[in-house]
């Protein structure tokens, strides 16, 4: 799960790529949408992103020693010519497991090896998607991912378990199905919580209406045991947390067990609207009903929103030290939200543009945060050695 605990473990050996320094401009300046989305009529014909082939993938070595306080440079490429990283996770041995949206696990270590995930459907925004390890995987090497899969033609969204040791996946089980999935809106993330129950974020599958239907899995954050049963205490008596979601992309608990968000605001005209939510259990969180700063009774706002004329495009978001770290995959930047309880005390911008599109951040054992490139999944621009896993020094992200 996401907290704010540093493990003592064996880390990446990393190759130095130049250092930049954060950004003074307080938003990116980008008015479009991040996914612009198709006529609900033509659902049958979705938009597939054009995948470039990916370089020569290279990693870096495991070290024997981690070194503290943190003494590294702002900025470090941990590996390269990755296809797309959606996820990644730290095994107990410090290697690196991040799924790419292509369908493959890979695991990065004193080298770096690809495991196809089978039954995956990479159409648009859905494919292999989120993942996480479980709470005992130390002792059952179990982990959990979400992925999107083709049944009689309609796209779904699933998630399930494997058992993965030396390199291979065995025992693999559907622990949670039922979520319809679609070229754009499949929400994907993954999260254990500090209760031991999963979290999953859904999309509303381009079906805005769903979001608001207590009935559907469609457009929520649901909780489920690590067998895909209902826990007690869930606000409907199903898998549905909370609902009102149009595209929740992250989920992360700060220091006080509170559950913080991301989702994607709509597309067309006045664009943006993107959030960061705080959690409550059987909240309705306003989609399609509000958006932006607008407010209605029983529907809870976002914390803080982009406006409508700036668009993040929000990836993951991880905690430490009372900040909220957040990826902009539109935006290009990490955007980062001092805490004031739950209020926000602070919000800065870093890396606008330098990376490109970023999705997914962890925090590691060493301290770092790891966080992804997604430029080859068909809305950036690649660079030749992209997609890049980064390694950036929290220490260093400070304004002049």
């Amino acid at each position: 799960m996401k907290t704010m605990k540093l493990l003592a473990l064996g880390l990446l050996s990393l190759i130095v790529f130049a250092a930049c320094a954060g950004d003074p401009s307080p938003s990116p300046v980008v008015p479009t949408s991040e996914d612009p989305t198709p006529p609900l009529s033509s659902p049958a014909a979705p938009t597939q992103p054009e995948i470039m082939a990916s370089p020569e993938m290279t990693s870096a070595q495991v070290p024997t020693v981690v070194s503290a306080p943190l003494t590294g440079p702002l900025v470090e490429v941990v590996t390269s010519g990755l296809d797309t990283p959606w996820e990644i996770v730290f095994l107990p041995g410090g290697e690196l497991l991040v799924t790419e949206r292509s369908g493959n696990l890979v695991l990065i270590g004193k080298t770096a090896t690809r495991i196809q995930v089978p039954n995956v459907e990479q159409r648009g925004e859905g494919g292999l998607l989120g993942l996480a390890l479980d709470p005992d995987y130390a002792a059952n090497n179990r982990i959990y991912v979400y992925l999107t899969s083709l049944e009689n033609g309609q796209l779904v969204n699933r998630v399930e378990r494997y058992v993965f040791k030396n390199g291979t996946l065995s025992d693999r089980k559907v622990i949670f199905e039922g979520i319809l999935g679609a070229s754009n809106h499949d929400g994907g993330r993954i999260e254990f919580g500090p209760d031991g129950y999963l979290y999953i974020t859904t999309g509303d599958a381009q079906n805005s209406d769903s979001a608001q239907d207590i009935t559907s899995l469609q457009g929520k954050i649901l909780r489920i045991t690590r067998e895909g049963e209902i826990p007690e205490g869930n606000p409907f008596a199903s898998a549905v947390w909370s609902y009102g979601h149009r595209n929740p992309q992250g989920l992360a608990w700060d220091a006080e067990g509170r559950l913080w968000s991301t989702e994607h605001g709509p597309s067309g005209a006045g664009s943006g609207y993107d959030e960061l939510n705080l959690i409550t259990p059987g909240a309705n969180y306003g989609w399609p009903e509000i958006q932006g700063e607008e407010e209605r009774e029983g529907i809870v706002s976002p914390v803080i929103q982009s406006g409508g004329s700036v668009t993040w495009a929000p990836g993951d978001v991880e905690y430490l030290d009372g900040k909220l770290y957040f990826t902009g995959l539109r935006g290009s930047a990490l955007y980062v939200v001092s805490l004031d309880g739950e209020k926000i005390a602070g919000f800065d911008t870093f890396f606008s543009g330098d990376y490109g599109r970023l999705r997914a951040v962890r925090l590691g054992p060493d301290g770092y945060l790891y966080i992804s490139t997604s430029n080859r999944d068909g809305r950036g621009n690649p660079g030749a050695d992209d997609d890049l896993i980064l390694r950036v020094n929290p220490n260093l992200l400070t304004k002049p």
